[in-house]
Order: C-alpha cells, then structure tokens, then sequence
C-alpha cells in the first residue's frame, strides 16, 4: 500500500504519467512538482505523508518527465492546470486536497480556482511574484531551449543547469552575491534530477515560462478554498511568501525548515496535516 507506483493517463492528445501510493479508501493529496523535475522529486514528500497515512497522486505536468507536451507552440498555467485535472479525473472522482511547488504552485492555483467544489485545501510551496526587469531577465534567460548535439553538449548543458539551481539565484548568477546557503543536494538526488530533466530537454522549458508568464497576483484572490503557504529560507522565492499570502483571503503562511535539514520533508508533512486538521475543524 505504501509503495509509489507509476501509470498513465490518456489525454486527448498524449498521455499523463503519474507516481500514486497510499491508501486508496480516502480523499487524496493531488501533488504538482516544480519545474524543471517531475514528481520523481517530490518523492520523499510523498513518502512521508504516506506514512501518516495520505494517499497521494502526483502527475508530471505535460512536457515534463514521462508526461507528453501538449500540442501547444506557447501553453499558460490554465492549459497546464485543465490538463492536469483530466488526467486526475481518471483516478479520482471525488474532492481532493492540492500542493503544488514553484511552477506547480502556480498549476495548484488554477485548479482551485476552477473546480472549488472539488479542491478542498490549498497548499503553496514557493511562489514568485516577478516584476519589471526581473520577470523579463528570467523569461530571457532562465528556462533556454536545450537541443541534442553530435559533440554531446546538451548533457553538460543539462547537469550544470540542474547542478547550478541549487547553488545560486538566478543559476547563471554564479557569483558570491547569487549564492545560496544550503549547497548540493546529495549524488543521488542529483542524478535523478538530472536524469527527469534530460527526459524531456525538449520541452521542459514551455511549462517554466509560463509560470513566469503567469498573472499570480491577479488570481490569488480569486481562491475561496483554505490555504496554506510556506516556504523555506532556503528558497530563493522564500522572500515573496508572505505576499503570497496576504493576497489570499485568510490565508495561513508558515516557515518550513532549511532543505538541508534530515527533517524537511518530516517537518513538512506535519505542517500540512496539522493545517489541514485545523482547517477542518
């Protein structure tokens, strides 16, 4: 019961792939990754609110992981979000709970926003508000298109894109005031970030910049399902998660552990379960 196992779903054009566990007599946590990644790096959250006993549903958003792009030159969050929503319709058919992380934060949103009735919490891990100067720099630079090459250079490319996301903000700032506190993760977890990113090099990128496209500030008041937002300073986004919340109509924001810290997705768990219980009381 506690083991993540792996399917598809069937979309009208391309499938969804999606890592599922728990028990599968309650309402689950539906769990949207950050980009780049798949729901393989949301994993070890997966495992610890298993072991409270959650069912969770984390489905690699299209074009990423083993999910196929949508037939789409430029998708928004909403495209994301809509089909997100259809390939979960084929595993749940009853209200759920959502988290979602940076990008996955923003896909989150959307599905609350459109399906109330369905979406019973909210929960946001990391979420930027760009602006002005900042929010065209990422759009130019962040998430480049990534092409194969015959002298092999799109894997160089790959790991230190990969690599440097965990050192410095933005990663091409590698300089002592771009540095971030918390260091590598470790060979492991670099590798299969490494490898979900590489899985979908081609496309990876449309999803990224439609978060940084997307409006945040004008959806999230828009939410009337309770919500949570936290973060951790270990995040480079860290910084907008009060903003984030004071948009959102009673929301609750909380300060998560360091990434570094052996207890962070321990901790994390607790935090949305003791949320969650208090939201529903």
């Amino acid at each position: 019961m506690n083991r993540i196992r792996r399917r598809f779903a069937d979309l009208t054009d391309g499938q969804v792939h999606m890592r599922c566990a728990g028990p599968t007599d309650r309402a689950p946590m539906v769990m949207i990754h950050q980009s780049p990644g798949s729901s393989k790096q949301l994993e070890p959250l997966m495992t610890a609110l298993v072991a409270r006993g959650w069912r969770c549903i984390a489905p690699d958003t299209p074009g990423n992981g083993d999910s196929d792009p949508l037939p789409i030159d430029q998708p928004e969050i909403p495209d994301l979000a809509q089909a997100a929503f259809v390939a979960l319709s084929d595993v749940v058919d009853g209200p759920f709970d959502i988290y979602g992380s940076h990008t996955g934060a923003s896909i989150a949103m959307e599905i609350a926003i459109a399906h109330p009735d369905r979406v019973r919490s909210l929960t946001i891990e990391g979420m930027g508000l760009y602006l002005g100067g900042l929010q065209s720099e990422v759009l130019d630079r962040y998430a480049r298109e990534i092409r194969p090459d015959a002298e092999a250079t799109h894997l160089m490319k790959v790991w230190h894109f990969c690599r440097d996301q965990h050192l410095f903000w933005p990663y091409y700032n590698r300089t002592a005031e771009g540095r971030l506190p918390d260091g590598l993760p470790d060979d492991e977890t670099l590798h299969d970030f490494v490898v979900e990113v590489l899985k979908a090099m081609r496309s990876y990128h449309l999803s990224y910049r439609a978060a940084f496209r997307w409006r945040k500030a004008e959806r999230l008041p828009l939410l009337k399902v309770p919500t949570l937002v936290m973060s951790s300073p270990s995040d480079m986004l860290h910084k907008y998660s009060q903003q984030v919340a004071d948009l959102v109509p009673g929301a609750t924001c909380e300060v998560l552990p360091a990434w570094s810290d052996p207890a962070f997705h321990e901790t994390t768990a607790h935090m949305m379960e003791d949320f969650l219980e208090k939201a529903r009381a």
